[in-house]
This record gives C-alpha cells, structure tokens and sequence, in this order.
C-alpha cells in the first residue's frame, strides 16, 4: 500500500480495516437482504485512501485511460481513483439518468431487475478499469462490462471494495482481472 499507511499503523490488514468499518442493515432494500454500507468507509479519510491506494497500485487501473464507476457508490470510488491514476471517470447509471445517446443493458439482481446505461462516443479504443462498492451476485458488473465493451472499450480489469463470495459474483466475471480487497 503506498498511501497513507493506515493499516502499517495500526497492525491490521486493509481487509480487516474494510471490515471494521462495513455495517449491515438488515432487511434492505427490501426484506431478506442484508445490505453491506459502506458509508463508514467513504466517511474514514485515512482508510478511504487506503483503499484507492491498492487499487491505485492494480496495472489494470493504473494503464487506464478511464475509470467507469457503477451507480451509485462507484462513483464515489471511481472519482477518487480516477484522480490517484490521473484518468478520465465515466458514470454507468441507471437507465434515464443520461442524456441520449447511450447504450443500455438489462440485467438481473439477487432481489429483482435493472437498466444501466453508459454515454456513447466516449469510450471507443479506451482502456477503462471498472469500480463499484461490493460485488454481489455479479450482475450489475457483468452488464457494466458488456457495456463498455459494447461501447468500444477495453476492460482492463475490475475493482471492488467487497466481496460477498458466498453469492458466488465472480463466476460471472470469468476472464476478468477482478480485485477485492475484503472478501467475505
């Protein structure tokens, strides 16, 4: 980790600073699902940019041209990276949130369906390294992926903050270079 040192400092891992700082809600979004938020993370300055730093520090972010962040923590997370790497970031947001044109995808959640969207005309021949906050079943990044690719863009790898290994996310990321820092 090249940043702050947070972890060194306090003689725990980056993965055990992550979960330290993770908190689960219960039934949400709807009943039946634990939530993992990740908002005592993004609020800890020092573990924050703990965090870009190692992703900072992955060759799939740091040869990119761009930084695709999914809707809606991905945001926070691709911006923030983005700037560590000196690349572009560019939002994939639920469907209607972007002006035309844009190419959408369909795609299947573990509590239901969505449409994500990406800005045509700005991706094609990028290097784009993708982002969110935790990867569930990996839907929403399977489609981010297509996406991209549908858009002229190259996938250099994948970035999470979590991992919930037990929904079995990374199968449907095959051949991707997928990195996250907590896996749980």
């Amino acid at each position: 980790m090249t940043g702050s040192g947070t972890a060194e400092a306090n003689d725990i891992s980056l993965a055990q600073l992550i979960n330290g700082l993770l908190r689960d809600v219960e039934d949400f979004p709807q009943p039946g699902v634990r939530f993992k938020d990740i908002t005592p993370l993004l609020a800890d300055a020092a573990a924050f940019g703990a965090c870009i730093d190692e992703l900072a520090d992955l060759p799939g972010a740091y040869e990119a041209d761009v930084i695709a962040g999914v809707e809606a923590r991905g945001f926070v997370v691709a911006a923030a990276l983005a700037r560590a790497v000196d690349a572009g970031v560019v939002p994939v947001r639920k469907a209607g949130k972007l002006p035309p044109p844009t190419l959408s995808a369909r795609y299947d959640l573990e509590y239901g369906s969505a449409e994500i969207e990406v800005p045509t005309g700005l991706l094609e021949g990028k290097r784009v390294y993708v982002v969110d906050d935790v990867l569930a079943t990996g839907g929403t990044l399977a489609a981010a992926i297509d996406l991209l690719s549908r858009a002229g863009a190259t996938v250099t790898g994948v970035g999470v903050l979590v991992e919930l290994s037990f929904l079995k996310g990374r199968a449907r990321l095959d051949g991707h270079d997928l990195r996250a820092l907590l896996t749980l």
